[in-house]
């Protein structure tokens, strides 16, 4: 893994062209990953079955993220870094097989076994975010072209204080306030029998207060 640090309530949504897209200071850091040297030290596994695996389409560099286990209800792993308060974080995902599902998610402000995911799923026509806490619950939801298995997309999401907006390759269909989290960590997260591959991991985090 080569990580590079530089300056620089239950509801279906439609986020019109109008939405204000949250921002960061300029001056936030950044964290960029990509896989291609030092595997996965500093990572935290909570669930699943996480490795580094040679990939011929790998978005960048030869070396993908990928996640083999077929029976956890949940998969998680927790990036090195953190915990941040406000965050942007996007990633590359492909989802490559998965029967009962075929998902790829990013987690942010996990604390405690408690985190929020926004979550794609290619056997799903929607986009949702979802908080943790002992269970999943839903929170908002957007109606979606599936993303196709076998193919790279890309999520992002922004959380600045209480307002959460979702991202799928590249369109704004979430926009959501919740206050329930405040600051924590980031992560990869995959559900059931979903093998999903990962790529180029970029976090731009504001610190947590002290």
């Amino acid at each position: 893994m080569r990580i590079v640090a530089t300056l620089a309530l239950v509801a279906l949504v439609s986020v019109g062209d109008a939405a204000e897209e949250l921002t960061l200071p300029a001056s936030t850091p950044v964290v960029r990953v990509d896989f291609e040297a030092g595997g996965l030290s500093g990572w935290t596994t909570v669930d699943g079955r996480w490795v580094v695996e040679d990939a011929a389409d790998a978005p960048s560099g030869k070396r993908v993220l990928v996640q083999r286990a077929t029976q956890n209800p949940f998969a998680v792993i927790v990036a090195p870094g953190g915990p941040y308060a406000d965050v942007d974080v996007s990633v590359r995902f492909k989802p490559v097989s998965g029967r009962e599902d075929a998902s790829g998610g990013i987690v942010f402000r996990y604390a405690a076994g408690r985190y929020y995911v926004a979550r794609a799923n290619a056997l799903e026509d929607n986009f949702r975010l979802y908080f943790y806490d002992r269970a999943r619950h839903q929170l908002a939801s957007a109606r979606v072209a599936p993303p196709a298995l076998g193919r790279w997309h890309t999520l992002r999401v922004v959380a600045v204080g209480d307002r959460i907006q979702g991202w799928l390759d590249g369109k704004l269909l979430l926009d959501h306030r919740d206050a329930r989290f405040r600051s924590g960590q980031v992560g990869l997260w995959t559900k059931a029998d979903s093998v999903t591959a990962f790529d180029d991991l970029t976090i731009r985090g504001v610190a947590e207060p002290r």
